[in-house]
């Protein structure tokens, strides 16, 4: 590109180029390429193809032909001969007749005939994004010619890798605002909803036996918040990001014995030996009810002064263990508001196995296991 270049031509390539960089989409960045390097060069025809990763041509635009012409051409270009050369070649080629280049394959049917033929490559980095293609001038395209279109190719591949840039902040920006999102509905509306479900469910332990109908609507309300926070959870999961997607197991069983044993005096233990990537967020879920349901029974019903919450996992199975000190009770004379049935239903559910070994004066062991 060390050719002189008249002081008039430099001035069209400098207002060019202007336009061409100002372009805030690519299609009417691609359309003004083609279109000022015409108006350089004198071409009556323009084109520029996009490339694919293997080379292949994924994208054409013509300038030049009118409606009817383009109508009455039985395909567009597919990247092979001439074309194909200066993909491979990866550099300028110009011909004065571009039918008689030896890797010429001929122009499909319904074509306008071509003669002259200018080709530059449009580089995105250190990659070819496409090719920038100029026919029919008349009297041939010149040497000024080939270093005007190969500085205003250079130009529009600048702008590609600007406007490409610009399409992954405003990604990244999304990604951020879906994530902040994800975030505020996890640490406020769900928590805010677990809160009410067990106000509801404190409020119930202080109903009158005689009063079953309604201590059944709370604990069907119960059930429904227990739903209505395990679809919430699924929703942010599918919103946020894999970037932070989940707080590990560790940390939402954490949180969960945090906000259970807040009221009582009970101490609870919990140790968690399960690799960060199991289980999977639906598996996850399941767990994490298990857990409450065999955490606030303990807490509320056993008496207990210690409990024990264990998770272990492996490629296998994961096992989540609550054992109580406490007074322990009869199976078969199962107290209300325990959700002892609705527990095994879960995990059976999940394709999980499900154990209660308990009596009274023993204390009292849940063990779930779920395939992993």
């Amino acid at each position: 590109m060390s050719r002189r270049l008249s002081p008039e031509r430099i001035a069209g390539l400098v207002e060019g180029a202007a336009s061409v960089a100002g372009q805030v989409e690519l299609s009417g960045l691609l359309r003004s390429t083609v279109e000022i390097a015409m108006e350089l060069t004198g071409a009556r025809y323009g084109a520029l193809g996009v490339l694919g990763e293997h080379g292949q041509l994924v994208h054409f635009l013509h300038v030049g032909m009118d409606e009817e012409e383009a109508i009455a051409i039985s395909h567009l270009p597919t990247g092979r001969g001439v074309l194909g050369t200066i993909t491979r070649a990866g550099r300028t080629l110009r011909l004065d007749n571009v039918s008689t280049h030896p890797d010429a394959v001929g122009f499909p049917p319904g074509h306008p005939p071509m003669h002259t033929f200018l080709g530059v490559p449009v580089r995105v980095g250190n990659r070819v994004f496409g090719n920038l293609y100029l026919t029919d001038k008349e009297g041939g395209f010149s040497e000024e010619d080939e270093t005007l279109v190969e500085f205003l190719a250079l130009t529009a591949g600048s702008a590609v890798s600007t406007l490409q840039l610009q399409e992954r902040l405003r990604r990244a920006a999304l990604l951020e605002e879906r994530e902040r999102i994800a975030r505020d509905l996890h640490d406020s509306i769900i928590q805010d909803l677990f809160a009410v479900g067990l106000s509801i469910q404190a409020q119930a332990n202080q109903i009158d036996p005689i009063h079953a109908d309604v201590r059944a609507r709370l604990d069907r309300a119960v059930e429904k918040l227990d739903e209505t926070i395990t679809a919430l959870r699924r929703f942010i999961f599918d919103l946020r990001p894999p970037v932070w997607a989940r707080p590990t197991l560790r940390q939402q069983l954490a949180d969960l014995v945090g906000q259970l044993s807040a009221p009582y005096q009970t101490q609870v233990n919990l140790d968690v030996s399960c690799p960060r990537e199991l289980p999977p967020p639906q598996l996850a879920d399941e767990l994490l009810a298990v857990v409450k349901e065999a955490l606030s029974n303990a807490l509320r019903h056993s008496g207990a002064g210690a409990v024990d919450v264990q998770v272990d996992g492996n490629e296998e199975r994961v096992v989540v263990t609550v054992a109580d000190d406490g007074a322990g009770f009869d199976p078969g004379r199962v107290r209300r508001g325990m959700g002892l049935a609705n527990m095994a239903e879960r995990v059976q559910s999940a394709g999980g196995t499900f154990h209660l070994d308990t009596a009274p004066g023993k204390g009292t062991v849940v063990r779930a296991s779920f395939p992993a």
